[in-house]
């Protein structure tokens, strides 16, 4: 069921959602019954509401419980064995992080594609720079649009950076478990990870730089979504009018009216996101032992929220910027009736001549080096 008090959830699809973490736990105890040899059959489709999770703390107890009464024989018997609770939370949440941030990562390459488009198309549309929202020197729109595509850009080279380890420790970290069932920890270890289609990693109970790092990718997506829903929402006042959205919402009570809804929900998300990832990093902080008291838990909902929210952003930031309409006659007049000669004039006449016949700099150049590297980024996503 969508949020409706979060508009444009249902673009999250089954990401991160109650289902699909129950679904990710049950495919993590399924790995280790095979892991183990332990023939299993299909495992039962389980609701989520059915699972008990207060009285342990977490969802696994509950599961397992569930498990064991609806498999037979040594399924029954070795299910969970030599697991702990957070092996398996930590397992199937990274699955499921995987496969968001695989989303948001595809949302990037089309954006990539889009900006670059559009800073080719409008490399010599005039505009007013505007600093301190000040009108400051002349610009060209494409200009603009390349510092987008850069924010789009380093957003994507650190979600490409993340590895989603898996969680294989026992009860403390230390494999005794495994050990005592006469198995080798390292190949256990790697064959469970590519069962999973996560990262072979040592444990990592109380080292929370996985989740950190995850969710500080995140926020960066959302920043970039950020800086052009605010750039949107100021250049298409209507006093401004230099862009608009392809597609404006509605009033519920003035029918002239065309607001900015996708921008707006962008920037909703770029607000929200920053201190999802603080509680991430206050867990990680908190963490101490071989499992956490309390701030493991503060994780969970937490970073599902920021990971969620990043996917549903995304989609409609590639709306946003695939339906972006560019009003280059304002952007023109704007720019005509603006003062904005002063330092062109102050430096040619330090420099001993008259002023040139623009003044917008190396931005011809400063475009081109952006575009290069959206053309490289985008090969190197097709060759990888």
């Amino acid at each position: 069921m969508a949020d409706l008090l979060w508009p444009g959830d249902a673009r999250g699809g089954d990401h991160l959602t109650d289902a699909s973490f129950l679904q990710a736990m049950v495919a993590v105890e399924a790995a280790w019954l095979d892991l183990l040899g332990i023939g299993h059959g299909p495992l039962p489709d389980l609701d989520p509401t059915t699972v008990s999770s207060e009285g342990a703390g977490n969802p696994v107890p509950g599961l397992v419980a569930i498990l064991r009464e609806r498999l037979d024989g040594d399924a029954a018997r070795w299910v969970h064995r030599g697991l702990t609770s957070q092996d398996v939370v930590d397992s199937a949440l990274m699955v499921l992080l995987r496969d968001a941030v695989s989303a948001v990562g595809r949302e990037l390459r089309t954006q990539v594609g889009l900006l670059a488009d559009l800073a080719e198309a409008h490399r010599a549309t005039p505009m007013v720079a505007r600093t301190l929202t000040q009108h400051a020197v002349p610009t060209s729109f494409g200009l603009k649009v390349a510092g987008w595509l850069t924010a789009v850009l380093d957003a994507d080279d650190d979600l490409m950076s993340l590895s989603f380890p898996v969680q294989l420790g026992g009860a403390a970290g230390t494999l005794a478990a495994v050990v005592e069932l006469g198995l080798d920890p390292a190949a256990v270890r790697d064959r469970l990870a590519d069962t999973l289609g996560l990262a072979p990693s040592l444990p990592w109970h109380t080292s929370r730089a996985p989740v950190t790092r995850i969710g500080d990718a995140a926020v960066g997506c959302t920043d970039a979504w950020g800086r052009i829903a605010n750039d949107v929402l100021t250049l298409s006042r209507p006093e401004i009018g230099e862009v608009s959205e392809g597609e404006g919402g509605g009033s519920s009570t003035m029918p002239h009216k065309r607001n900015p809804a996708l921008s707006i929900l962008v920037r909703r998300a770029a607000l929200a996101a920053p201190q999802l990832a603080a509680t991430l990093h206050v867990a990680a902080a908190d963490s101490a032992d071989e499992r956490a008291a309390g701030a493991w838990h503060a994780e969970w909902a937490t970073v599902a929220t920021l990971v969620r929210r990043t996917v549903v952003a995304g989609s409609q930031a590639t709306d946003l910027m695939g339906g972006l309409r560019v009003h280059a006659d304002r952007m023109a007049a704007t720019l005509d009736a603006a003062d904005v000669g002063s330092e062109q004039r102050s430096m040619a006449e330090l420099a001993g001549h008259e002023p040139r016949g623009h003044f917008r700099g190396a931005s011809d150049e400063i475009i081109d080096a952006v575009l290069d590297r959206a053309r490289r980024s985008l090969k190197r996503e097709e060759d990888a």
